[in-house]
This record gives structure tokens, sequence and C-alpha cells, in this order.
């Protein structure tokens, strides 16, 4: 089985192939192998980058963080910070070209990583520009009782018409 450290080498074997070396491309090597050697080479790279993304995020332990954002007209998202029990996991800040694909539907891969099973306390902070062109910076919260099952959470932006404000929710999707 392999393991993340094997990933040197075999990036390096790659670059090698690829970049053309001419140890790789004497006579004696015909180019036909040379083409073999290439793709096999590029599925074992795919399948050593599987194998470590398992490694790395087990399914029983998984939590995914995504954030949506509608309309938009009450809030102009400038930041979000992550925190999963009081830890600060994950900050992003927004190009416009971002906030565009927000406001088409786009949903962001924000936070990937490993929780144990227990009870969680995920807490986003969003700043940006509310309503009257005025700094602003709310938080919102979920309880996460992570089970065995991987988890997916989306933070979600919204704007409440009757409020004339942004409103700001955490929420869990149903598991599969």
């Amino acid at each position: 089985m392999f393991s993340p450290r094997h990933l040197g080498p075999i990036l390096a074997l790659i670059s090698l192939i690829f970049a053309g070396g001419t140890a790789a491309q004497s006579e004696d090597f015909p180019e036909g192998d040379l083409e073999s050697l290439k793709r096999e080479v590029l599925k074992l790279n795919r399948d050593l980058l599987v194998l470590e993304e398992d490694l790395i995020f087990p399914a029983q332990s998984q939590v995914a963080v995504y954030l949506s954002m509608d309309v938009g007209h009450f809030f102009d998202l400038d930041s979000v910070k992550l925190h999963i029990d009081n830890k600060l996991v994950e900050t992003h800040l927004y190009t416009d070209h971002q906030k565009k694909a927000l406001f088409r539907g786009g949903i962001q891969p924000l936070f990937k990583g490993n929780l144990k099973s227990g009870e969680h306390t995920i807490t986003a902070f969003f700043t940006g520009i509310g309503p009257e062109q005025r700094p602003y910076k709310r938080a919102a919260t979920l309880e996460l009782a992570k089970t065995d099952e991987p988890a997916v959470i989306e933070l979600r932006i919204s704007d409440s018409g009757g409020k004339q404000q942004p409103e700001f929710t955490v929420v869990q999707w149903p598991a599969p």
C-alpha cells in the first residue's frame, strides 16, 4: 500500500518523463514504449492521489463545509472565517469574480477535514458591507452531533426582504 511519502518520488518521475529527459528519449527506448509509460505513470499518479485523499480524509470522520449566497442586495461579502470548536480552521477573502459566481448560484467548497464523533460547535464569521454601505460583521453557529457518517455543512447567506437585512445560517445537509 502506498503512503503520502511515496508521492514525491512519483511526481519526480512524472516530471522527468514529461520534461523530455534525454535518457528517456534515447534510441534504445522506442517512442511507443515512452507513450505507454507516460499513460501508466499518469494512471498511477491518479490512483495515488485518490489513495492519499482516502487516507487523509476517511469517510467516518470527514466533514465538508460549503458556502452559498443568494441575490446579495443587502450584503456584499468580503470574507468568511470558519471556526470549529473555537479553533480557526479556514479563512477566505472573496474577489469580485468569486462573489459573482456565488450570486449566480455557485457553491464554494470552503473546508474539508476530519472530526471525531461527538458534539462540535461550527461557527462562521461573515464580514462585508451591509445595508446603507456600512461595515457589517455577523456570526452564525451550528451545534453538530458528528456520527460515523460524513458530515456536510452549508453556510448560507440570503436576503430577508421583510427585514431589509441579510440572513446568515449554518445548516447540516441530511446524510445520503
